[in-house]
């Protein structure tokens, strides 16, 4: 057959012996692969798995079974355990830093208290000194004791 482009002006000639050559190609890869093929595996049998029974393996898998379920419940509270001593620890020490604080809060509050009393104290001296040196001044020293015994006659009443 010949085809023929209007755009290029190019001839191109198609056999039918191509078509026939590739499905013979095929056919012959076909026929290798089926000879190549490997065949089936011939083992003698064998027993695997050591000296125990099959019934004695599932039941040793079994076993096994729930004792990793055991592992893994224990493993779990092993971990709770340790997150709550941890959290506990953790309160234990935000307790102790607060006891300190109301502590040293406490101590402030006695040392202003003991202060303000100081002060108290001390002015309580001086108007009570003040006060005496006023009542001497004024009075003199023989009349203070009949000051303090006046009759209802010295009174203004």
């Amino acid at each position: 057959y010949l085809l023929f482009s209007a755009a290029s002006n190019i001839n191109i000639f198609v056999s039918f012996c191509t078509c026939s050559v590739a499905k013979k190609e095929l056919d012959d890869l076909e026929r290798w692969k089926e000879e190549h093929r490997p065949g089936p595996i011939k083992l003698a049998p064998q027993r695997l798995g050591g000296k125990e029974s099959e019934a004695q393996a599932r039941q040793k898998q079994q076993m096994m079974l729930i004792q990793s379920k055991y592992q893994q419940k224990h493993k779990r509270e092993e971990y709770v355990n340790a997150k709550k001593a941890a959290e506990e620890a953790k309160i234990l020490k935000q307790k102790a830093i607060q006891r300190e604080k109301a502590e040293r809060l406490e101590v402030k509050k006695r040392k202003e208290e003991m202060q303000r009393k100081e002060m108290f104290l001390e002015d309580q001296y001086y108007k009570t000194n003040e006060l005496l040196n006023r009542l001497d001044l004024g009075l003199p020293k023989s009349d203070s004791c009949q000051i303090a015994n006046h009759g209802p006659e010295s009174t203004a009443w």
